[in-house]
């Protein structure tokens, strides 16, 4: 296994040793929530403008896509709450993160050598998660307001326009979060996208990306070709 450090982090992605970076159910239901989250981003964007709601023919028209927007809604906050199950203890803010933080204009500059090593998720990886995860509490809570528009009584419409107030600020900061994170994990960090096809890394990407975790799953598995040489 090489151990040379790849000049330029970014693209790393050599062949050799690989790494387990992500298990099948991790995989599922990453890709599970994502296609619930798509569709209600194609449909809220279809409701949300007049300029936009050509979207809704894509998913079957306005009347199709007002059925399951909500629906599809739900499903896509039980996806999420499973995530937080599966990622919660790894998703914590720690003294690694904020040194990554403190360093941050490092990684603007691809300058990605002279960061602080991390752990199996970065700093921006993590505040990507709880803004997914607080997004969708504040976007399920004013859902049921404008699923059920029609119950709330005329003396209490405030809560009518609350939803909506607060259905679209949590959707449109979903969405920036979602675009950024997209982009960093196709365009700008090769093998990140991969990864959570094929669940696994090569140990020069994961040695640079993410060090502390890398160390630490390596200590639980046997040294570089001991395993191949078993019978």
């Amino acid at each position: 296994m090489s151990t040379h450090v790849v000049s330029s982090p970014r693209t790393t992605g050599q062949p050799g040793q690989r790494v387990l970076r992500y298990t099948l159910n991790e995989r599922i239901h990453h890709w599970v929530g994502f296609l619930f989250y798509l569709y209600c981003l194609i449909t809220g964007l279809a409701f949300w403008s007049p300029y936009m709601y050509w979207l809704a023919a894509l998913v079957g028209g306005g009347p199709t896509a007002r059925f399951w927007h909500p629906i599809l809604g739900v499903c896509f906050a039980v996806s999420m709450f499973w995530m937080y199950k599966m990622w919660d203890r790894d998703m914590q803010i720690t003294e690694a993160d904020r040194r990554w933080k403190a360093a941050i204009k490092n990684y603007v500059e691809n300058d990605d050598q002279n960061l602080p090593p991390e752990g199996r998720f970065n700093y921006g990886q993590k505040l990507f998660f709880w803004l997914m995860f607080y997004g969708i509490i504040f976007l399920l809570l004013s859902g049921i307001g404008l699923w059920f528009v029609e119950d709330i009584p005329w003396s209490l419409r405030w809560l009518r326009y609350l939803s909506v107030a607060v259905h679209v600020t949590a959707a449109l900061a979903t969405i920036g979060g979602f675009i950024i994170h997209v982009y960093m994990g196709t365009a700008m960090v090769r093998g990140g996208f991969t990864s959570i096809i094929r669940g696994e890394v090569t140990a020069d990407w994961a040695r640079t990306h993410h060090r502390l975790w890398y160390e630490e799953v390596t200590k639980r598995q046997p040294p570089p070709g001991e395993a191949g040489s078993r019978k």
